[in-house]
């Protein structure tokens, strides 16, 4: 008896004592229902708050630009520069933002700054879009065979894609064939 009185004493103080005052049975468990209402949104509100706050935490920038799509975006490249524009395609990769007639393909692994994100995040990519790397772009854009303005942290340079390896491409330019690490890859614009 006195734990079971310790366990409603929260909900009902009086307990182990007559009930006083002229409020009827149902009064009390209407009161008592309110409580428990009141307890379970409570409880419900943390949960989704630590469910939000999880959800966050799992989040990568990426996602958060391929919410935008469609809506303009600028990002801040390693170098400093930035680049604006509506996003066109996206993916954990890579990004394509469209200026008019230009075209500029940004390596995520470039990106430091992004904004306006807002709260929005992108559901999961599929499995397509998991493969569809900076290399698959970069091929694509090779096929093309148009000219390009390659941004690197060692400078500009102008050619057209020749070969896409694993972590590199060729640029042949006026001057010379070069190769070109994706770590000091910034962007590559067409028109």
């Amino acid at each position: 008896m006195y734990m079971d009185c310790w366990r409603l004493s929260s909900v009902w103080p009086t307990c182990g004592q007559p009930y006083a005052g002229s409020m009827r049975w149902d009064d009390v468990f209407a009161d008592l229902q309110a409580e428990f209402d009141a307890a379970l949104r409570s409880e419900d509100e943390a949960e989704i708050a630590e469910l939000a706050r999880a959800e966050m935490a799992s989040t990568v920038l990426a996602d958060r630009c391929r919410a935008r799509r469609g809506h303009e975006l600028t990002v801040r490249v390693r170098d400093g520069s930035d680049r604006t524009g509506i996003i066109l395609e996206s993916n954990r990769a890579w990004l394509l933002i469209g200026a008019g007639e230009r075209r500029v393909l940004v390596p995520m692994s470039a990106v430091v700054l992004a904004w306006p994100l807002g709260g929005e995040v992108a559901p999961e990519p599929g499995a397509v879009e998991l493969r569809m790397g900076l290399g698959r772009a970069l091929r694509a854009l090779a096929q093309t065979g148009s000219e390009v303005a390659v941004r690197t942290l060692a400078g500009d340079h102008r050619g057209r894609l020749a070969r896409v390896g694993a972590d590199h491409c060729d640029l042949v330019t006026p001057q010379a064939l070069i190769t070109v690490a994706w770590a000091g890859l910034m962007s590559v614009e067409s028109h």
